[in-house]
C-alpha cells in the first residue's frame, strides 16, 4: 500500500499542471513573437511602379485609341480632321523646334499668372475679412452672389470695350474668372473651423491676431487650397477662350490660328500642350497644399 501511494504522489509531481500547459511557446519559437519585416527596397518600387500603370490604364487606353481609331476605325475624310496622335506628337516637336510653342506658352502662362496672382491675394483678403466680419458678410454677400452666377466669359466684351484688346483685359477676365472660387472657399474654410479649437485658444490667452494666426488660418489652410486649385484651372480655361479673339500669341492664339490655316495638327498640338499645362499647375498647387498641411499629417500620425 505504501509503494503504491508513493508512486502515485511520483506520478503527481511529475505531470505538467495547467500552468504549464498554457506556457507561452515565445520561448520554445522566438520567430513567432517578432514583428513582420518591412517590405525590401525593390519591393517598395515594384509596388509603386505597379501602382502608377494601374492609375495610367484609362490615359494609355485613351492614347492609344487616339492613336489607332483614325488609322484602323475611321474613314479617310476623319482622319483629315483626327489625324493619329504620331502625326500631332511630330507637329509638336515642330513647332518646339521652330520655338514657336515656347513663345505661346510664356505668353498664356505670364498672363495666367498676373490674372490668378490678383484674384489669390484679393480673394484670400477679402474671404477672411468677411468671415470674420458678419456684418460685412451680410452687406457684401448679395452682391457677390449676383456677380458670382455671371459667367467670366459672357463679360468678356465688357472686359474688351472697357480696357481694350490688350493685354489689361486678359489679365483682368482671369482674375475675375479665378477671384470666386478663391473668395468662396476661402469664407467657407473659416466658417467650418471647430469651435471647440477656438474656445480652446481663447481660453489659453490667445489675442485675435494670434488665434487668427495659430488657429483659423491653419484650419481654413485645406478648403482655401481647394478654391486656389478651382481658381488655377479656371485662369487657364478662360485665358484660351480670351486669347482667341484679339490676341496676337499664347496657345488660344495658335489653336485658332491654326484652324483657320487648316493646320489640323498643329491645333491638335495646342490643345495638347493646354491639357499638358493645366495637368502641371494642378500638380503644382497639390505640392503647395501638401506642404502647408504638414501640421495635419504630424498630428494624425501621433494621435495613431
Amino acid at each position: 500500500m505504501t509503494t503504491t501511494l508513493t508512486q502515485e504522489q511520483q506520478t503527481a509531481t511529475s505531470a505538467p499542471g495547467p500552468a504549464a500547459a498554457v506556457e507561452p511557446s515565445a520561448a520554445a519559437h522566438p520567430a513567432a513573437a517578432r514583428t513582420t519585416p518591412e517590405p525590401s527596397a525593390g519591393r517598395r518600387l515594384a509596388n509603386a511602379a505597379g501602382s502608377v500603370v494601374w492609375k495610367s490604364t484609362a490615359v494609355l487606353a485613351f492614347l492609344a485609341l487616339w492613336e489607332l481609331g483614325p488609322t484602323y476605325l475611321a474613314s479617310p475624310s476623319t482622319k483629315v480632321f483626327l489625324p493619329p496622335l504620331h502625326e500631332v506628337l511630330a507637329a509638336w516637336a515642330r513647332l518646339f523646334e521652330a520655338g514657336t510653342i515656347q513663345g505661346h506658352i510664356t505668353a498664356s502662362l505670364t498672363r495666367s499668372v498676373a490674372g490668378f496672382g490678383a484674384a489669390l491675394v484679393a480673394g484670400v483678403a477679402l474671404g477672411l475679412l468677411i468671415a470674420w466680419y458678419g456684418r460685412l458678410n451680410s452687406v457684401l454677400n448679395p452682391l457677390l452672389e449676383l456677380f458670382r452666377n455671371t459667367a467670366a466669359l459672357a463679360l468678356l466684351p465688357v472686359f474688351t470695350l472697357l480696357l481694350g484688346i490688350g493685354e489689361e483685359s486678359k489679365i483682368s477676365i482671369v482674375a475675375y474668372a479665378a477671384f470666386f472660387p478663391v473668395l468662396l472657399n476661402t469664407i467657407a474654410g473659416v466658417k467650418t473651423v471647430d469651435p471647440l479649437l477656438i474656445r480652446a485658444a481663447r481660453s489659453l490667452g490667445l489675442g485675435s491676431f494670434r488665434l487668427f494666426q495659430k488657429v483659423i488660418l491653419p484650419s481654413a489652410v485645406p478648403t482655401i487650397f481647394t478654391g486656389i486649385r478651382m481658381a488655377g484651372t479656371a485662369s487657364i480655361l478662360v485665358l484660351i477662350a480670351a486669347e482667341m479673339v484679339g490676341a496676337k500669341a499664347g496657345l488660344g492664339y495658335l489653336i485658332v490660328n491654326a484652324q483657320s490655316s487648316f493646320l489640323i495638327p498643329d491645333m491638335y498640338a495646342g490643345i495638347l500642350t493646354v491639357s499638358l499645362l493645366g495637368l502641371a499647375v494642378n500638380f503644382l498647387l497639390v505640392a503647395l497644399e501638401r506642404h502647408f498641411s504638414r501640421w495635419r499629417t504630424a498630428v494624425g500620425s501621433a494621435a495613431s
